[in-house]
Order: structure tokens, then sequence, then C-alpha cells
């Protein structure tokens, strides 16, 4: 799955990595050149980062589901246990 980022968020990006590589590097980059370097590290290292982000958000569903049950637990044949302490037995 190729990860992609919508065309101002891709800008954004890249005038990032343009400032970056001045104010860090002390070095100019183009465009040109950002955007590549955008592209490859969406294309080699992205995977890597959404792939993780799922794992943890399966996890914390995984959580959320099991928990469902301790929540939203019912007991069953409790018909007869609520009218006998409405009466004042058991």
């Amino acid at each position: 799955m190729a990860i992609e980022l919508e065309r101002e968020a891709r800008a954004e990006a890249v005038r990032s990595i343009e400032r970056y590589f001045e104010q860090e590097l002390d070095q100019r980059i183009g465009n040109l050149a950002a955007g590549s370097l955008l592209s490859y590290f969406l294309e080699e290292i992205g995977p890597l980062v959404y792939n993780q982000a799922v794992s943890e958000v399966q996890e914390r569903l995984l959580a959320r589901v099991q928990e469902l049950d301790l929540e939203h637990h019912e007991d069953a044949f409790q018909y007869w246990r609520r009218r006998d302490a409405s009466r004042g037995r058991r």
C-alpha cells in the first residue's frame, strides 16, 4: 500500500525538509530534491511507521473489545431472584 500525502501536507513536508537542510545541515536543497527525498522516505520508511501504528491501534481495540464483557455483562435467570428479593425472601 503506497503512502500518499494530500497536496498541501506534501508541500508543507517539502518546505520542512528544505528548512531542515538549511538550518541543521547548513546546506541548501532544492524543491525537487526535497520532494524526491520525501518520496523515498514515504516509500522506504513509511510502511514501517504505518505498520507499527496499525499494530498499536489493533492492541488498543482488542483491549477495549475484551472490556466489553465486563462493562456490559448481564446475569441471566434473574427474574425469580429479583422477584423474591422484592418480597423479602430468597
